[in-house]
């Protein structure tokens, strides 16, 4: 029988590329699918159970595919048990059994596609500034009876709601939004803006923790913290190779989706990755570097002779970087000074609650030998 619904989520779109390619910026090696939680899925990408980076790196590749070209599932299943054979991964759950093999990978292939959707048009929603959004169902056989009850359900975009019960809202769940620019074009649009939210709409369920009608895990907006990035990236795809983005990071700070993102700054800019053991020594398990608006803000004020070009330098910079030092327990410092170019000092700094790295400096090192050697010295003595 057909697959209705990967037939469903088979126009692969911009946005939905997008949202897959900056997860694969930051492939995490984990044990079980909750290791990663909530909007951490947003940016990295992970298979339970798959723990070296190689193997990652490969799935990654197949389900980019199926993202971004349309592959169907029995493509898919054979990609992924090749490359599992190939990589000697075994004791993977599934493993052994037809049905148990041809689950694991359905399941792969089918949350990938539905959070990647949601989270692509989650970025359209918002570019468009929809002031209204409607929760539809998506026409299960066997419907969850809260999914159904919500069907239709007109709100303001801004609604609480949308903060823990935007769709997918479960495992194998294919309802969906769409915004309306009026409570008369939703209803043109088949939403019933009379419908109420129940008073207890919030009342959580004692076994899974999360807000009654969905499942473990799934109590956030696939994508919802990403969207002004997924947005920029997906014009910049029409201009990058047609290859999957797990080494493009360089992409993001390439071309016209990063100049608009440096001249009206909104969410967090990837900018590099450090190292794993880097990741590990700063105590976060994602090797990602954000930079912030709050930071480009002030790091221009304070160093405004550091132009454009120089901040899409930032991944050369750690990747070049002469020295590392440790500043405290959650600071690095990258020192590179090159006498054949010029040279920079860039700091990170790990957030420990939040699993992430910011950058937090970054400027020119002197040009003078004098002041330079000075520099140098007190640097390294932070790290003594």
């Amino acid at each position: 029988m057909a697959d209705e619904f990967s037939a469903a989520f088979r126009r692969p779109f911009p946005e939905q590329i997008a949202a897959f390619r900056l997860r694969l910026g930051d492939l995490v090696p984990t044990q079980r699918w909750d290791d990663l939680e909530n909007r951490m899925h947003d940016r990295a990408f992970m298979v339970a159970g798959a723990m070296k980076t190689d193997l990652l790196q490969e799935l990654g590749e197949a389900v980019d595919r199926v993202v971004a070209e349309g592959v169907g599932f029995e493509e898919f299943k054979r990609d992924f048990l090749d490359i599992a054979a190939r990589n000697g991964w075994s004791g993977w759950t599934g493993q052994g059994t037809k049905a148990g093999e041809h689950w694991r990978a359905r399941v792969i292939y089918r949350t990938n596609l539905a959070t990647t959707y949601a989270a692509g048009r989650m970025a359209q929603l918002r570019a468009k500034g929809f002031p209204y959004w409607i929760y539809f169902h998506g026409g299960s056989i066997e419907p969850r009876l809260q999914h159904l009850s919500w069907d239709g359900l007109v709100l303001p975009s801004d609604h609480p709601f949308w903060n823990t019960h935007a769709p997918p809202n479960g495992w194998g769940c294919s309802c969906y939004i769409v915004g309306a620019r009026s409570k008369r074009a939703a209803l043109r649009l088949g939403g019933d803006p009379s419908k109420v939210l129940p008073d207890d709409w919030q009342s959580i369920d004692p076994r899974t923790g999360v807000p009654v009608g969905l499942d473990r895990g799934w109590d956030y907006p696939p994508g919802g913290s990403v969207s002004d990035a997924v947005s920029a990236y997906a014009q910049k795809l029409q201009e990058l190779p047609a290859r999957p983005a797990v080494t493009l990071i360089q992409d993001w700070l390439d071309g016209s989706a990063f100049r608009s993102w440096f001249r009206d700054p909104d969410g967090f800019w990837p900018v590099a990755r450090v190292t794993r053991r880097d990741a590990f020594l700063l105590g976060v398990n994602r090797p990602v570097v954000f930079l912030s608006p709050v930071t480009l803000s002030k790091q221009l004020r304070r160093h405004p002779e550091v132009t454009f070009e120089e901040y899409r330098q930032l991944a050369s910079v750690i990747s070049n970087a002469s020295e590392r030092i440790f500043d405290g327990d959650r600071s690095l410092i990258y020192v590179l000074n090159d006498p054949n170019r010029r040279g920079y000092v860039l700091v990170v700094k790990a957030v420990r609650n939040a699993d992430e790295i910011f950058v937090t400096s970054y400027r020119r090192l002197p040009a003078d030998d004098s002041k330079l050697a000075s520099e140098l010295r007190r640097l390294r003595n932070k790290g003594s």
